[in-house]
């Protein structure tokens, strides 16, 4: 029913069932068990809207350190509640994403803490990128693989990955209209940060990283925006046919698909569903028309 909706052979890589709930968990380990051990007893700090917080927070608690998680007012309550079970030690700060930083200062001055970024540090995107890894061995024919776009760790690990793997195989990130700077980005040639957004994709609200920025330049990623009723049609689908919970953040993949249905007539797409922590209180909210 998907492919004929989409018009196209469609692989999703359901990173939805990943511990955790997303795929933050595989650059979360990645960076947490690349820490010297020195480094690693004073404890990790980040500032996460909610998915990254608790698969650092799962990551930690393999070592047995804290993870101390900074979490902007307004952020998803069942992902905060997520980063609790996981461990995780959370400090409020104001939903301003700038702000996120100073709470991140003072914990790392207060307890020696390791920043361990969302989605610029080196050993996340590379955490992120097995995903490709994966993907590509399990359907190795694909054309195209497609994924969300919000700060640019997951996509730029599996741009990396993808041109070394399968160089012939195109990225392409999804992104909410309503926080488009990836996009603008790559249509000025030069950072855009002065997008504010306005989407419920929560888990993309983040701005793109400096370093990210190079690294889908440099990697011919391709940006599609989708706007948050597209998104909605799409987590629609995914949920009827799928019988699986995604986040909106997820369904922007599916619903860049169904968008450009021309543009991906006859392909093989593999998509990445990062995400399943979805606010059950918020259904209805999320889904009005």
């Amino acid at each position: 029913m998907l492919d004929e909706a989409a018009g196209a052979s469609v692989y999703f890589k359901c990173e939805h069932l990943q511990r955790g709930g997303a795929f933050k968990f595989r650059g979360a380990c990645n960076a947490m068990w690349a820490l010297p051990d020195d480094e690693a007893k004073r404890g990790v700090v980040t500032h996460s809207s909610g998915n990254h917080g608790a698969a650092l927070a799962l990551a930690a608690g393999t070592r047995g350190i804290p993870a101390h998680i900074v979490v902007p007012d307004g952020a998803v309550e069942a992902k905060i509640e997520n980063i609790k079970r996981a461990g995780g030690i959370v400090h409020r700060c104001a939903p301003i994403r700038r702000i996120a930083k100073r709470p991140c200062v003072r914990v790392q001055r207060e307890t020696g803490a390791t920043l361990v970024h969302p989605y610029a540090d080196a050993h996340v995107i590379a955490g992120q990128g097995t995903i490709v890894l994966e993907l590509v061995q399990q359907a190795p024919e694909l054309d195209v693989v497609i994924t969300p776009i919000g700060g640019g760790g997951l996509m730029s690990g599996c741009a990396i990955a993808l041109k070394v793997l399968k160089p012939n195989v195109r990225p392409i990130g999804a992104e909410p209209a309503g926080a488009d700077d990836a996009f603008q980005s790559l249509r000025q040639g030069e950072r855009v940060t002065s997008v504010v957004p306005q989407t419920i994709c929560d888990g993309l609200r983040a701005t793109i990283g400096a370093s990210n920025f190079v690294v889908l330049r440099d990697h011919g990623v391709t940006v599609i925006t989708v706007t948050d009723a597209e998104t909605r049609i799409a987590i629609r689908q995914l949920w009827a046919e799928l019988k699986q919970t995604v986040e909106p953040s997820s369904a922007t993949v599916f619903a860049t698909l169904l968008q450009r249905r021309g543009q991906f007539e006859g392909l093989r797409v593999g998509l990445v569903l990062t995400g399943g922590n979805v606010d059950l209180d918020a259904i209805d909210l999320n889904l009005s028309a």
